[in-house]
């Protein structure tokens, strides 16, 4: 009887007596006597709206121009069999449980595709790579096959080290090609039709542009374009490849003298450039033209065998096998 007294007192003064006895004061100023798991259920919701945020964030760096909203995966779980007619609602503290699993999968599948879409790069990288180095050597290919076709001289490689008898140094008879060219409008539109390249490495694209000149049969513009590009780029390992290409240029263009000048340099300034071993078999060559004993010719073969024993080319065997035979050299 008392109790129901006290009950009806409670009541009337405004309070709500909840199983569990926490007091809270009621929007109108009454108290109210609030469960302890409706502050618990409200804490979860804090860690839960947390933890969608930060997933909404994890998700536009992963997926860069999305919306803010969620992502639906690309292979989602099935989906749960619904709740059964006539089952009890689950507690709050369950639902929770579930979207923080739900949530932590999220953000294991969206780490798996960041690692993927990483793994993808390394490819694509690997692969232009692989690409970079099938280029060079069709580069390397062509400039062998032009030199097959255009003179005696062979194949193309690596380094090199000064032969026994250098050449000497022929009068100063050499035209410089700046000034026809510039006078000869026909001529200038031919070396304008040929294309620069422009890349991020600037050596590359001066030795690559004499190559094409060269190609073209404009021989003094390649040469010069040739000799620019080593004096600018001494220490580049393209600078080796250029003054190889400039005896070959002044071969094509019937100057062997200068050739066999610039065939020697590429051999003693640039040793273990990747064009000195091809240098010294030009060198024999630009000296059979000028009508040097066949002497000196058999050193220069002879140099190229120490020097280079394990950079010959098959190719270049079998040339310095024929040039050995046209200038009688003995064996060594």
């Amino acid at each position: 009887m008392m109790r129901n007294i006290v009950r009806a007192v409670l009541i009337a003064a405004g309070l709500v007596v909840a199983p569990t006895g926490a007091v809270v004061v009621a929007p109108t100023g009454a108290l109210v006597v609030a469960p302890a798991g409706a502050l618990a259920q409200t804490a979860i919701e804090g860690r839960v709206d947390r933890l969608e945020r930060e997933m909404r964030a994890v998700q536009r760096k992963v997926f860069p121009g999305g919306n803010s909203q969620l992502f639906t995966p690309d292979v989602a779980p099935p989906a749960a069999a619904g709740p059964l007619p006539g089952t009890p609602a689950s507690a709050p503290d369950i639902d929770m449980a579930a979207r923080i699993n739900a949530l932590e999968s999220q953000m294991r599948s969206a780490t798996g595709q960041s690692e993927q879409a990483l793994h993808r790069v390394q490819l694509l990288e690997e692969a232009f790579a692989a690409y970079k180095r099938a280029t060079e050597a069709r580069l390397k290919a062509l400039e062998e096959g032009v030199a097959a076709s255009g003179s005696a001289a062979p194949a193309i490689t690596a380094p090199g080290t000064p032969p026994p008898a250098a050449p000497k140094k022929p009068s100063a008879a050499v035209p410089a090609p700046a000034k026809p060219v510039a006078a000869d409008p026909a001529r200038a539109a031919l070396v304008a039709a040929v294309e620069k390249p422009v890349t991020s490495d600037p050596a590359d694209d001066g030795y690559v542009y004499g190559y094409r000149l060269w190609a073209a049969k404009l021989y003094p513009e390649a040469e010069a374009q040739l000799k620019s590009v080593v004096a600018k780029y001494p220490t580049h390992r393209r600078a080796s490849w250029a003054q190889n290409l400039l005896g070959r240029a002044y071969l094509d263009d019937g100057k062997p003298s200068l050739a066999s000048l610039a065939f020697y340099d590429s051999y003693k300034k640039f040793h273990d450039g990747e064009r000195a071993p091809d240098s010294l078999l030009f060198l024999a060559t630009a000296l059979k033209k000028l009508g040097k004993p066949a002497s000196d010719i058999c050193k220069v073969y002879d140099e190229l065998t120490e020097a280079y024993p394990d950079r010959i080319t098959a190719a270049m065997q079998a040339d310095v096998a024929r040039g050995r035979t046209d200038a009688k050299c003995t064996t060594k």
